[in-house]
């Protein structure tokens, strides 16, 4: 299920065309699901507004998708993820998303937490184990996530990320049922070797990838062919680390080249946060500059993808 990147203008609007732009891509490379708001900028960087806003457009724009959508419900406390459920029940999307509230101090604050949205919807939940950048709580236990599993239908979904990653992923795939699914993340980097402990998807920012994602995830679920499997997964892997030497990071930066390259007319511009990874009290917008050399590197690596994308477009 990749998570939208949340596309800004010259101005630092968000860009909601062009995020339905990408939910229609996603659609067309043939993931099972997309979620959207739930990376970090998404989260933490958006008015209330731009996130209902948001949440009101994808709705629309997926009706009839087979890829599902699934929208991110959080808070910084349990009053205002429950803000963001209530409204985003009423626009029947497939499932939801949830990580820790940034007040969250201890595991029984997740819990609670945790249990309110339950009591709230009836729809799946993925549990995502690691909060925001102000949260300073536990990440939950497999303990807590298999109670809250046992107790509701429509929990024991986790988007694991939590260290130490590869036991958890064990202990959550032992833990079958009552967990039901268990997503890998990281961008991806350790999709394979989790997919082995017990992980069967994947979570993370990487729409521009849906097609690739997909072949892979396929891949996966019938074992016919774990030479092709580790053959895309290796080419996958060399364009994710181009995150190490282009500005922008893992999600951002190189990945804005590529969806333009793919069709989807994603500006370079980015809301930052302020010093000390802290909320701004108004937007902080940059615009990212690729040089020449950059941009030669990307294309260079992306070339080894080709023979594994979908041929075309999305109309």
């Amino acid at each position: 299920f990749p998570i939208l990147t949340t596309p800004f203008t010259s101005s630092g609007a968000v860009d909601f065309d062009v995020l339905a732009a990408e939910a229609r891509f996603v659609e067309w490379g043939g993931c099972p699901g997309m979620i959207w708001p739930q990376s970090g900028d998404s989260v933490d960087l958006l008015t209330v507004d731009e996130k209902l806003q948001g949440m009101e457009m994808l709705a629309k724009t997926t009706r009839g998708f087979r890829t599902a959508l699934c929208l991110g419900v959080q808070g910084k406390d349990t009053a205002e993820m429950l803000m963001f459920a209530k409204h985003a029940d009423k626009l029947a999307p497939a499932a939801f998303i949830s990580r820790p509230p940034d007040t969250g101090k201890t595991e029984d604050d997740l819990r609670q937490y945790w249990r309110a949205l339950a009591a709230a919807t009836k729809r799946p939940v993925i549990i995502q184990t690691t909060g925001g950048t102000a949260y300073r709580g536990p990440a939950p236990s497999v303990k807590l996530l298999v109670e809250l599993a046992q107790d509701f239908p429509n929990f024991g979904y986790v988007k694991e990320e939590a260290n130490p990653i590869p036991p958890r992923v064990r202990e959550l795939g032992q833990a079958k049922p009552p967990i039901r699914c268990i997503f890998g993340a990281r961008g991806g980097y350790g999709w394979l070797y989790e997919s082995r402990l017990g992980a069967e998807g994947l979570i993370t920012e990487r729409a521009v990838f849906a097609d690739v994602l997909t072949r892979i995830w396929e891949l996966q679920q019938s074992g016919s062919d774990p030479a092709a499997l580790r053959e895309i997964y290796s080419k996958f892997i060399l364009v994710a680390n181009l995150a190490k030497n282009i500005p922008g990071g893992d999600f951002r930066g190189f990945q804005f080249h590529l969806w333009r390259k793919r069709g989807v007319p994603m500006a370079m511009f980015s809301r930052q946060y302020g010093r000390d990874k802290k909320i701004p009290a108004s937007p902080i917008v940059s615009e990212m500059q690729l040089t020449d050399d950059a941009i030669t590197e990307i294309d260079y690596c992306f070339d080894a993808l080709k023979p594994y994308l979908k041929p075309g477009m999305p109309g």
